[in-house]
């Protein structure tokens, strides 16, 4: 069963081959949806200070009955931090506002501000930002660090200035928006790629031809997205509170054949509808 599979990180930590992601699940819900998520046997689970809902995903993690140990819990410090102090505060705020001694892994949300998505240049202050999640590394707090939403330059960037690479960068994938260039790229310099997102929020389920493939496999279409992703090498993240749907979202021992995994991957998906207005749907 997937749940028990896991990838193994560059530094040698393993990291469960699918998560649980908890954007838009509001801080009353997701401590019961962390439980409940653990309960069914997911171990890697995915918040982030941008979420308003840490405090609340750290209560289901220590309230979950399993040690700690067992499972990979990650968070995200804040798109607009780009100074080493203000950096270091909020790590420190995060593990606090958790109540966890550690984090499995801690991303930097994204290369810009939300405000200036794919604007002007943070390179700087991205590596200032990098310079104090290495020191949280060093110092046991932040188990692997990593970031989110890095294109190429902006991981060159990283990778030329830094005492500790990246291990994971978790990016927009799913059918219908494969960026191979850049899974390449993270493949070539030892990057795990976590699939943020990999139902493209909702939005696939509207695809006909999706809906006609999962229907030949006998499975549901965020099943078949999930597969897809997982065949790509990259950790799926699916987001939801409902218990049906977390067990439905990992009954997906099943296999994609190369021929159908082609035609997924050349779907093309620029249309979120309402989502749009999130920078990581924009299309910029």
């Amino acid at each position: 069963m997937i749940l028990n599979e896991t990838y193994t990180l560059a530094n040698g930590l393993p990291i469960p081959k699918l998560g649980l992601g908890t954007w838009f699940i509001p801080a009353d819900a997701a401590a019961q949806a962390v439980r409940d998520a653990i309960e069914i046997g997911y171990r890697n689970i995915d918040t982030a200070q941008a979420y308003g809902n840490e405090h609340a995903v750290g209560e289901g993690v220590r309230s979950s009955g399993v040690p700690r140990g067992e499972l990979f819990v990650s968070s995200k410090l804040a798109a607009e931090i780009k100074d080493y102090q203000d950096a270091v505060t909020a790590i420190d705020d995060s593990l606090s506002v958790m109540g966890l001694d550690y984090l499995d892994l801690m991303l930097i949300h994204s290369p810009q501000p939300w405000n200036d998505w794919r604007g002007g240049s943070y390179a700087e202050g991205n590596r200032e930002a990098w310079r104090a999640l290495e020191e949280a590394h060093d110092a046991g707090k932040l188990r692997s660090i990593g970031v989110s939403n890095f294109e190429q330059p902006d991981l060159e960037n990283i990778l030329s200035a830094c005492t500790v690479p990246p291990q994971v960068n978790q990016i927009l994938v799913h059918v219908g928006s494969t960026p191979d260039d850049l899974l390449d790229f993270c493949t070539d310099n030892n990057m795990l790629v976590e699939a943020y997102s990999p139902i493209a929020h909702g939005e696939i389920l509207k695809n006909e031809a999706v809906a006609a493939l999962a229907a030949r496999y006998g499975v549901s279409v965020p099943q078949l997205c999930i597969r897809y992703v997982l065949q790509l090498g990259t950790v799926p993240l699916p987001k939801t509170a409902n218990p049906e749907h977390m067990r439905s979202n990992a009954e997906v021992d099943f296999v994609i054949s190369e021929q159908d995994m082609d035609t997924l991957h050349g779907l093309q998906m620029k249309d979120y509808g309402k989502s749009s207005r999130f920078p990581v749907f924009s299309g910029k």
